[in-house]
């Protein structure tokens, strides 16, 4: 999947943005941008706590965290969404074997995958065969993430799981910014000394950002 392909169909908005193509910063985009962070908002606020799983190194269990604390949320009667937002490399539909899933629109809002009680969404559940390469740079990651946040219909939750890529780069930066604020981080390590090198890169991350 390339740059040139949208994560969405904007086809409500056809015809309108020809009509508001002045400048960068013509009043149409100004109100698009406005209704974009009003409906943000509205759908976070139905959300009561955001957790951010992170590591510094791939490989060290990440997924597995994130997936057995939805789990575990889950099964304590807490109503959880899973969010997979390592954009070129999404595991969790493995993880759950749930790779066959598809997502559908209704109403102007994507409809998570339903996992005994988890609420899933991930980018791979987005591609047309699982071994498509996902070839984004970051403004296009960013607006991935802020649909994920914004347009599936995650409901009342109690808890967001948000599982990212390794290191500190445009997938972490973008939840701390869009889903602010994140309750708590946890940030997955092994023993190695190169693993923990890293994630004391991800604690200073999550310090500047708090």
């Amino acid at each position: 999947m390339s740059e040139n392909t949208n994560c969405h169909c904007g086809r409500e908005n056809a015809g309108r943005r020809q009509a508001c193509q002045s400048g960068p910063t013509s009043p149409c985009d100004s109100a698009d941008e406005s209704r974009e962070q009003q409906a943000l908002e509205e759908r976070l606020g139905r959300i009561r706590h955001r957790v951010l799983v992170m590591s510094g190194k791939g490989g060290v269990g990440k997924s597995t965290v994130a997936v057995n604390i939805a789990i575990s949320l889950a099964l304590a009667g807490k109503r959880v969404g899973l969010l997979d937002v390592d954009i070129h490399g999404p595991s969790i539909p493995k993880m759950l074997r749930i790779e066959d899933a598809t997502v559908r629109a209704v109403g102007g809002a994507i409809q998570p995958v339903d996992k005994a009680g988890l609420k899933v969404m991930s980018m791979g559940f987005l591609l047309p065969k699982r071994d498509d390469a996902v070839i984004w740079r970051g403004p296009m990651k960013m607006i991935a993430i802020r649909q994920f946040l914004k347009d599936v219909e995650w409901g009342e939750l109690d808890y967001l799981v948000i599982d990212s890529p390794p290191g500190t780069g445009d997938e972490p930066l973008s939840v701390a910014q869009l889903a602010a604020p994140v309750d708590a981080a946890v940030i997955v390590t092994t023993p190695q000394d190169m693993a923990t090198a890293d994630v004391r890169r991800s604690i200073t991350f999550c310090r500047k950002l708090s």
